[in-house]
């Protein structure tokens, strides 16, 4: 939720909007940089909730072209691993909150 600048407002009311919350699928298209069919690929639903695998985020890191990416992807895999540990072997939907 943001917070609206209004020029007319009452001091006993809330003004917001939703904010436009990108989808785990573009999160991890933006932080990997591979196309939607590749992360389509390989996202999984575990229990409640989506992940990727760790193979392919290791996969990734070991062969993206670009160093900047390979980077992004191995903070991702490491806080997923660390921080967020309930999937084991795989890296939770949550982990992607911390790279807005």
């Amino acid at each position: 939720m943001a917070l609206l600048r209004c020029s007319k407002f009452q001091v006993d009311k809330v003004y917001s909007r939703a904010v436009n919350v990108p989808t785990f699928l573009k999160k991890l298209m933006n932080i990997t940089g591979m196309s939607e069919q590749w992360v389509t690929a390989r996202i999984k639903q575990k229990g409640d909730s989506k992940c990727i695998p760790w193979k392919s985020l290791k996969d990734a890191i070991l062969t993206h072209p670009d160093v900047r990416k390979r980077v992004d992807v191995f903070a991702l895999s490491i806080y997923g691993l660390v921080v967020f540990p309930k999937a084991l072997g795989h890296v939770d939907e949550a982990v992607t909150d911390l790279f807005d």
